[in-house]
């Protein structure tokens, strides 16, 4: 908490928006630390036999691809002796062929069966991590949501959570025992022909990775660059579309497609360095097996003519290395999206180890309850906090609402209106004081529980891409049709609904933007009166109505406020001239208070407030 109030009072913001950190470097041990860790806690079902049968089956496939050039050999050998009779030699090649042939085809059935096996630990794993991620996500502060883009952010949620499922499988499930094939391929040779076979295998696979290493590690920055070019693109024209509104209110839909194809451009130009690129290195990889083959079917065909090696040895041989160059062929593309896959993993990590600002404590507990029919009580002590993007905030400010009053907020813009509101709900912490309901500290609640005490009415309501119910019950899912129905009435909803075609199923579209500002307000003052809190907090609620129906929702108010505490923040003064306290602040300070009578003949801030909203009337 010192920490966050010394980065405020530098006027640095308290959370690091994922576009402003720098790019993530790829920590694979911690990394696969984090994989395992998530692998074991991701719920799949027959978890542990799953992954033991995947490695036994991959491992059977290594040793099974090893083993099969060497029967196909001996087939060959005897075919070649030529000693016993036609019929003897054609049974004898059959039956070798026939089990050269079944070894290989269980080889290769062995990583198609450890696949459908291991996919649900994958799924389950990936599932995880993304659910992880994404709560997280929303559990950090104000400040982090209100720097960050969305499509960036939902790009490293994604991407990190599907590094997941091809870390597991690359690494577990390809290099890992294709790197022990290597060995077995390796003894083989040296053990069945000559320590020279094994030597040169060896030998051949240590210079292709180095190589096929070398050339991914210049390639990895184009890949960053096409993240990033691909991260910047989904950015801005997910900014775009969100703000469509404002983008066709400005005529800036050219601009909006300028700056995405900009973003196109650079994603395209470092497209074509890494396919160049990647062109190179699959021709330098090519050489160096042909080479490796060149060299082993050489020292075979030399060790056949001097009758140490049979025909059949040195098909072996060359089968045996080109079953080793299989997996290496992809090594190249495995290394790289590993690479990336780790950078992938370590910015969704980064993300996670993003600590709140505000966080639950570990001994929160829940509201006492509360008597019928009263609200809560709310106070401020001495309560400060300065945001990092601003030169002002609020200072020593302190009320009192008492169970069941109402007490409005009124001052110029910026004047630290929305931020006593932010407090109220807990969105942010004071730097300095403290903010009780019920005479509970609001640090030591519950977050569920304040949530359920506390509702708020925005000036701008944002709603879900989904029906009117759906919206209104948001605040209380388990609420039934009847008392959904009975807060769209109380709301001033019930004529505008009846006149739908579709009545409460009539979907919103997104953000809200298929009803007009007034429906919007509207819906979210029912959501909140069907939560049925004991503070009510109206921020600028009526803000966006017509005269007519801001005096029906004022009254419709007064009888929501009954028995609930309320706090209104109001720029029209005559909305809240009826609340039992009017706190008027001025640069983050409460520089008048009381009734709206006492204040007027005063004199002060309130009534030259008042006077300009007046004049004329």
């Amino acid at each position: 908490m010192r920490a966050q109030a010394a980065r405020a009072r530098r006027g640095e913001p308290s959370g690091v928006p994922a576009e402003s950190a720098q790019p993530p470097r790829a920590r694979p041990l911690r990394a696969l630390k984090d994989l395992a860790s998530l692998v074991l806690r991701s719920r799949a079902p027959g978890l542990t036999w799953r992954l033991t049968t995947a490695l036994i089956l991959t491992l059977a496939g290594k040793v099974l691809g090893v083993t099969a050039p060497l029967l196909l050999g001996a087939a060959v050998n005897h075919l070649a002796k030529g000693q016993s009779a036609g019929f003897q030699i054609g049974s004898a090649f059959a039956g070798m062929a026939l089990g050269w042939a079944l070894i290989r085809f269980l080889s290769a059935a062995a990583p198609q069966a450890r696949d459908a096996i291991v996919t649900p630990v994958a799924q389950a794993a990936q599932a995880r991590a993304a659910s992880e991620t994404f709560a997280h996500a929303l559990s950090l502060s104000m400040d982090f949501h209100q720097s960050k883009r969305t499509g960036s952010l939902s790009r490293v949620i994604d991407r990190g959570a599907r590094s997941m499922d091809f870390l597991l499988r690359a690494l577990v499930f390809n290099l890992g025992p294709t790197v022990i094939e290597l060995f077995i391929a390796a003894g083989v040779l040296a053990v069945t022909y000559d320590w020279r076979f094994g030597a040169v295998a060896v030998a051949t696979v240590a210079v292709y990775v180095v190589l096929t290493f070398s050339f991914s590690d210049w390639r990895i920055a184009h890949r960053r660059a096409l993240n990033e070019a691909d991260q910047e693109a989904a950015g801005r024209a997910v900014d775009a579309l969100m703000n469509y509104e404002t983008v066709k209110t400005f005529g800036a839909e050219g601009r909006a497609v300028a700056n995405y194809e900009v973003a196109l451009r650079q994603y395209s130009a470092a497209q074509i360095l890494a396919t160049n690129s990647l062109t190179l290195m699959n021709t330098a990889q090519t050489g160096i097996m042909s080479l490796g083959l060149g060299i082993m079917a050489v020292m075979a065909g030399y060790e056949a003519s001097a009758g140490r090696m049979g025909p059949g040895d040195v098909t072996a041989a060359v089968l045996i290395m080109i079953n080793l160059y299989g997996p290496l062929n992809i090594l190249g593309f495995a290394y790289r999206e590993i690479r990336q896959s780790f950078i992938d993993m370590e910015a969704m990590l980064d993300l996670r180890r993003q600590a709140p600002d505000v966080a639950e404590a570990a001994d929160a507990r829940d509201l006492p309850p509360a008597p019928a029919g009263q609200g809560g009580e709310v106070v401020f002590e001495a309560v400060s906090f300065r945001h990092g993007a601003r030169s002002e905030g609020i200072a020593d400010v302190g009320f009192r609402a008492a169970p069941g009053m109402t007490v409005a907020l009124v001052g110029p813009s910026g004047a630290g209106k929305t931020t006593l509101v932010r407090l109220a709900l807990r969105l942010i912490d004071p730097q300095s004081g403290r903010i009780l309901i019920d005479g509970v500290d609001l640090r030591e609640l519950r977050m569920a529980g304040l949530r359920r005490a506390v509702a708020l009415v925005p000036q701008d309501v944002a709603l879900f891409n989904d029906t009117l119910e759906v919206n209104i019950a948001f605040g209380r899912p388990d609420a039934s049709p009847q008392e959904v129905a009975a807060a769209a009435e109380a709301a001033e909803l019930s004529t505008f609904i009846e006149g739908l075609p579709e009545g409460m199923a009539t979907r919103v579209g997104e953000r809200g933007l298929k009803l007009s500002g007034g429906e919007r307000q509207r819906v979210g003052l029912a959501r909140a009166l069907l939560a049925d809190p004991r503070v009510l907090i109206l921020d600028e609620a009526t803000s966006a109505l017509d005269s007519r129906t801001e005096a029906a929702i004022q009254e419709t108010l007064r009888k929501a406020r009954k028995g609930r505490t309320t706090l209104v923040v109001a720029h029209r003064l005559s909305t809240i001239a009826d609340a039992d306290e009017i706190l008027v602040l001025k640069r983050g300070r409460i520089v008048e208070r009381g009734a709206h009578e006492a204040l007027l003949a005063a004199g002060g801030e309130y009534a030259t407030l008042w006077k300009r909203q007046t004049r004329g009337k």
